[in-house]
């Protein structure tokens, strides 16, 4: 049976003007939602269904169970990122599209000075280290509070970072290796949250539709910045501000973050990362106890067996948080 509301009215040219209106109408599409309360700056399509239990509450409530995954996930992530010339590239000279180091770090500046340009680059590798510092931190913020606004803009800041926009040091990565990467720790994420030994399911359910949701707007956000279909509302670069990583108007958003190298050589946590411990140069600074990824074995078009890694159940806690 048709619905008798009227269409919502979306004012096309706050999707692209306007942060909150494009979160209110990706909020409102997605039916993203809290069972308990409502954020201050979302509205919601009347009599539109609400999951049980939200979508806020399931990020909020789940957030130690994702969180338990991210070391292994970050490792995961970045060994694949590794396996492509095109996209281990970019850690060098910090765009996809060229094979030209940049200025900066010829003359001995940047996180990564310290490699040897000719050489293949490993996840031992001091910016590969570096790198994984805010992804822990970028991951394990997708699963703090979204009923604020802060939340998707730095979501948003993310997606502008990637075309040269917003660093000191500006970085050009091109859109189908963001699609593609988010795309690989959703599915990670999925298989690890669904295959958890303790967990109901109707909590799995919930956490794995509300983190996909969470991941999806971020394509989104990635889109944005990428594809050229609003010039017409003359966004100009001239009005961006440039953070540090990790920084939102100026204030540090995300733990974790901000490394600083010392006298002695070793990385130091600056925002809260395993309470700053020093880490000594190639050793990867996330390690937490918890055991890395397992390998499964899939069959390719050849027949062969080929490793394909996977998350175990055993990273995750019970419900009792043991």
């Amino acid at each position: 049976m048709a619905s008798s509301l009227p269409p919502k009215r979306i004012n096309r040219q706050d999707l692209y003007t306007n942060l909150e209106a494009r979160v209110q109408y990706l909020h409102s599409f997605l039916d993203f939602s809290s069972s308990t309360y409502r954020p201050a700056f979302t509205t919601r399509v009347p009599n539109s269904p609400l999951t049980t239990p939200g979508d806020i509450e399931a990020l909020i409530s789940g957030a130690k169970y994702v969180r338990a995954l991210v070391p292994a996930v970050v490792n995961i992530v970045y060994r694949k990122l590794l396996q492509y010339d095109v996209t281990a590239r970019a850690f060098t000279t910090r765009n996809t599209s060229s094979d030209a180091i940049p200025d900066d770090q010829d003359h001995g500046h940047g996180h990564d000075h310290d490699h040897d340009h000719g050489a293949p680059l490993h996840e031992d590798s001091p910016q590969i280290v570096h790198r994984k510092l805010f992804l822990r931190a970028y991951l394990n913020k997708l699963c703090s509070d979204p009923s604020k606004l802060e939340f998707w803009e730095y979501l948003d800041k993310v997606g502008m970072m990637h075309v040269g926009l917003g660093r000191k040091h500006p970085l050009h990565i091109e859109y189908v290796h963001l699609g593609v990467c988010l795309g690989f720790i959703q599915d990670i994420m999925t298989e690890a949250i669904l295959s958890h030994p303790r967990l109901h399911m109707h909590r799995k359910i919930a956490l794995v539709k509300a983190l996909n949701k969470v991941i999806w707007i971020q394509n989104d956000f990635m889109a944005k910045w990428h594809v050229r279909e609003a010039d017409e509302f003359g966004l100009l670069a001239a009005d961006i501000v440039v953070d540090k990583e990790g920084y939102l108007h100026g204030r540090q958003i995300l733990d974790d973050a901000e490394t600083e190298e010392s006298s002695d050589g070793t990385l130091r946590g600056t925002a809260g990362s395993s309470a700053g411990t020093p880490v000594r140069k190639g050793e990867c600074p996330l390690s937490s106890g918890l055991p890395v990824a397992s390998h499964r074995k899939s069959t390719s078009r050849d027949g062969n067996s080929e490793k394909k890694d996977s998350l175990v159940p055993e990273l995750f806690q019970d419900e009792d948080g043991r």
